[in-house]
């Protein structure tokens, strides 16, 4: 018993409330869940755990990710219909508020890499290969509206694959799970098995997550355990080529403006205050 409650004490509590902040950027499309977790200054603790995690260090990793998990699976579950409610209703505003957000991170991975002192040609190279890549997505519009009720191998299979590719979005800071899975198409019909408990289509989808997580997370920890610098060039070039999918446009009238800019400013402080003060812990 004595035991248990130690491994109970062990749990990083105040990791649900990063949990919930990650679930609910990784159901906006074109913010990362991997943005909020350089923003709360857990990127690398959460890439280092999740590989841990299938292997025979689990257990050392629980305290870390279960409060973290439970923050963001009921993130997702509670706020899934608001913010598709905010996103239809004031999507400038909510788009502006994570534009912030990602700017307001950007200084602080200039200071984490070391930018002026270790960056050359070729890291500033990938960094600007890689915001380009990704800002391209954003003059993509894939026609992912319609909602598939009807679970079949075929779409099933692909299901897999889009929760697998979008696993990738809690990982890589810039990549957006709801963006890639708008991208395959299938967003919607993540949101509606959400929302409706559709337990067969959150199944397959939640299965390509799982096996995502544990290709990627051991293939970025060797990245950043042996080639950091390069790494560093890469994620910021995808926040930077990321702040073009999150850019909603400028709506005439003080009405769209005055909240945007206010939201603006909310979130570039929020990423500077919060990055501050988890580098100084």
């Amino acid at each position: 018993m004595d035991e248990i409650k130690e491994k109970w004490n062990v749990l990083e509590w105040r990791n649900i409330y990063r949990g919930v902040l990650m679930g609910v950027s990784n159901i906006i499309p074109g913010v990362s869940a991997g943005t909020i977790a350089l923003v709360l200054g857990i990127y690398d603790q959460l890439i280092v755990s999740i590989s841990d995690f299938f292997s025979a260090k689990w257990r050392q990793t629980l305290g870390f990710l279960v409060p973290l998990g439970i923050g963001i699976v009921g993130a997702i579950v509670a706020f899934g219909g608001l913010i598709t409610w905010l996103l239809t209703n004031h999507e400038q505003p909510t788009q502006f508020f994570f534009l912030g957000l990602i700017i307001g991170v950007i200084p602080l991975l200039f200071k984490q890499s070391d930018m002026k002192e270790k960056f050359t040609i070729a890291h500033y190279s990938v960094l600007g290969v890689t915001g380009i890549l990704i800002g391209f997505l954003g003059f993509m519009n894939p026609d992912a509206a319609a909602v598939v009720h009807e679970l079949t191998l075929l779409n099933g299979v692909w299901f897999f694959v889009a929760g697998w590719i979008a696993s990738m979005s809690l990982l890589l800071p810039g990549i957006s799970g709801a963006l890639v899975l708008i991208l395959f198409g299938v967003y919607y019909t993540a949101m509606s098995a959400i929302s409706t408990l559709d337990f067969a289509v959150i199944s397959v989808i939640g299965a390509g997550v799982v096996v995502g997580f544990v290709v990627s997370s051991k293939f970025i920890k060797y990245l950043l355990n042996h080639f950091p610098y390069m790494t560093y060039a890469a994620i910021i070039g995808l926040l930077l080529g990321s702040l073009i999918i999150v850019y909603p446009g400028f709506s005439a009238g003080p009405a769209a403006i005055f909240p945007s800019i206010i939201t603006f400013i909310a979130g570039t402080a929020t990423a500077i205050l919060l990055g501050a003060r988890n580098t100084n812990v």
